[in-house]
């Protein structure tokens, strides 16, 4: 396995356990769930970076025949980004830890506060999406960072002509 996968792994992962920790602000914390969602956001900066190659050329051929779950999958990326700015702009104009921490204070304006709520809930439904179309990539990727080497496998066949023939 690269190098690189491993890391998009334990990035992707790292980042999906914060994104849950981070929804539900009264079991960690106010303090805690903005400066985690601080954290996260350099978190999918990186994942963004490591996908760089992947984002730039989908987006010279989106519009080429036989791309339909590229194209799907790059748009709700789009969507999920579009909908993360949401949350963390919004999130910054409600906050109550991480912004009076660099002594600063903003107006208190109730639908900063319906817009945080309304794009996290969404994000959990976009999240679910991005996860079911990467399911393949997650579990091949994680068998094979924990699977056993092919040295280490057993002899269990042997492959005699195109048959295989148990050991």
């Amino acid at each position: 396995m690269s190098k690189q996968n491993r890391t998009k792994l334990f990035l992707d992962i790292s980042t999906f356990v914060g994104f849950l920790i981070v929804m539900d602000p009264r079991a960690s914390g106010l303090a805690v769930h903005e400066w985690l969602a601080v954290a996260l956001v350099g978190a999918l900066i990186v994942h963004l970076l490591l996908n760089w190659n992947w984002i730039a050329e989908l987006t010279k051929r989106i519009f080429t025949k036989g791309l339909n779950g590229s194209r799907t999958n790059y748009i709700l990326n789009w969507l999920l980004f579009i909908d993360g700015i949401l949350i963390m702009l919004s999130g910054v104009m409600i906050s109550e830890a991480v912004i009076p921490a660099f002594g600063l204070t903003l107006p208190v304006n109730m639908t900063w506060r319906g817009l945080h709520d309304i794009s996290a809930n969404l994000s959990l439904i976009l999240m679910g999406l991005h996860l079911t179309l990467h399911w393949n990539w997650i579990v091949s990727t994680t068998k094979r960072l924990f699977g056993r080497n092919e040295a280490e496998r057993p002899v269990t066949a042997l492959a005699i002509e195109g048959k295989e023939v148990q050991a």
